[in-house]
């Protein structure tokens, strides 16, 4: 099917249908969005895809809807909304078109419809609250496209359609980042694996250049890993290694009598020449070349394993 229209209500805008139109403009950037609740443009046909008006979710006739009642849910009984819909069934052509390789593609459709798709839909249908979020409530990307809609005394008719399209722009370049970082996770989960297998026993994870790094080593099982090493422009990092997704605790911290030290300080506290670098916080130091950045990491390692944590 090649729409001449892709067709979606008129008046304020939310999130589901921003992002639905993200993915159907990729897939079919001839086509004119049209919004309209008008019967003659609501009305399934041949020219055209329905989403997020028109009371019916039917994939065959290119409509999906989700407020009609019996309105699809999920295999596990979580609602969709039109944005679950069309990356139900458009997602997959949609990851292509962006470039991914087909090996990448159902891992990333299946990770982006988890932690982005989904909290879209289950706030669209009043089944999470972005309350949740507590003081950044209203820093949620629902929340910050909404504001683009035009103020209650706005009295030019355009407004609304300026402010939608404003709107997609910002939501197509979250969308494109998005699953950019997760095929590069993907791309970078093999050279951590590489680099994992030639670290052996060590403790030291030694990377060629700075990457998403955690999932491959927890997918490895390489649990005696403490830091990793990699360049960064001239100089070189030395990070610790978080113990899960969420949160700020580490495997092992940076030695204490190095924090917040720079250059000649930390060089004198370390006995390292070449330290540049370590933060207050004992999760990053750095220094100017990869002979001082593995010395530091040894020494870290030694101190960390003198002083496991309690």
């Amino acid at each position: 099917m090649t729409p001449d229209f892709l067709v979606t209500h008129s008046g304020g805008f939310h999130a589901d249908e921003l992002l639905s139109s993200v993915i159907l403009t990729r897939l079919f950037p001839q086509a004119q969005i049209v919004r309209s609740r008008a019967p003659e443009w609501i009305t399934p046909g041949a020219d055209r895809i329905i989403y997020d008006v028109g009371g019916a979710y039917d994939a065959a006739a290119a409509i999906f809807d989700h407020h009609q009642r019996g309105a699809p849910l999920r295999e596990d009984g979580q609602p969709y909304s039109s944005f679950g819909l069309v990356w139900k069934h458009f997602g997959r052509d949609y990851l292509v078109a962006s470039g991914l390789p087909p090996a990448h593609v159902e891992t990333v459709h299946s990770s982006f419809d988890t932690g982005f798709v989904l909290p879209i839909d289950l706030m669209d249908n009043g089944a999470l609250s972005p309350s949740v979020a507590g003081p950044l409530a209203g820093l949620t990307l629902p929340v910050l496209l909404e504001t683009l809609k035009p103020v209650f005394d706005e009295t030019d008719p355009a407004a609304e359609d300026r402010g939608f399209h404003a709107a997609l722009a910002i939501a197509r370049a979250f969308v494109e980042a998005r699953i950019a970082r997760s095929d590069a996770k993907l791309r970078a989960e093999s050279l951590v694996a590489g680099a994992i297998a030639a670290a052996g026993h060590g403790r030291v994870l030694e990377l060629p250049m700075g990457m998403p790094f955690r999932p491959a080593v927890v997918k490895a099982g390489a649990d005696h890993l403490l830091f990793v090493v990699h360049p960064r422009g001239s100089d070189w990092c030395l990070t610790t290694i978080r113990r899960d997704d969420d949160g700020f605790a580490v495997r092992a911290d940076l030695p204490a009598a190095w924090a917040g030290l720079t250059d000649a300080a930390l060089e004198a506290a370390s006995g390292v020449p070449g330290a540049s670098f370590c933060h207050n916080g004992r999760f990053i130091a750095a220094a100017k070349t990869r002979a001082a950045a593995l010395a530091l990491a040894e020494l870290a390692v030694a101190e960390a394993l003198a002083n496991p944590p309690v």
